[in-house]
Parts: C-alpha cells; structure tokens; sequence
C-alpha cells in the first residue's frame, strides 16, 4: 500500500471502528433485551447480588456480538475503500 493510501485509509478505518463500536452495542442491548431475565440491562461484574451465570453469559455474548461486528464493519470498509481507490487496505 502506498504512503497516500495509508494517509486516506487511517480516517476511513477509525471512523468505521467507532461506527462499529456504537453499532456492536446498539446490538447487544436488543439481544440481550430479548433473552435477558427480569431486566434490560444486563448484569454488571462488579454487581454480587447477580447471578454468576448471568454475569458470565452477558460477557460472553457481548464479546461474541462485538467481535462479529467488528469483523463486518471493517471487512466493508476495506471492500468499500478498494472499490474507491483499487487498492487493497492490508
């Protein structure tokens, strides 16, 4: 990769991981409002009145959820910056 493309990818690739991030926990929240118990939110770690499993599930899917966005977001972003320079990001 050019010196130019990594100048114009580096933008392109923090907005599309802050993208994602925000995407990932707008996810998350619905996911786990659907299969979550009583509540919407899911369990802090630091919260000892919540189950064990519970804890341990929500960070368990949250980083299964996050990273599969993740992926997604920056695997369009490479394939959206090569269809506009012809290049490939990596």
């Amino acid at each position: 990769m050019s010196t130019s493309a990594k100048v114009m990818y580096k933008p392109l690739s923090l907005f599309t991981s802050v993208l994602g991030g925000v995407l990932a926990g707008l996810v998350f929240r619905q996911v786990w409002a659907r299969i979550g118990d009583d509540n919407d939110t899911p369990p802090e770690a630091e919260d000892l009145k919540a189950d064990i499993r519970e804890v341990l599930l929500a960070a368990a899917l949250q980083g299964a959820v996050f990273g599969l966005v993740k992926a997604a977001v920056d695997r369009a972003g490479a394939q959206g910056y090569r269809a506009l320079t012809h290049e490939n990001p990596g």
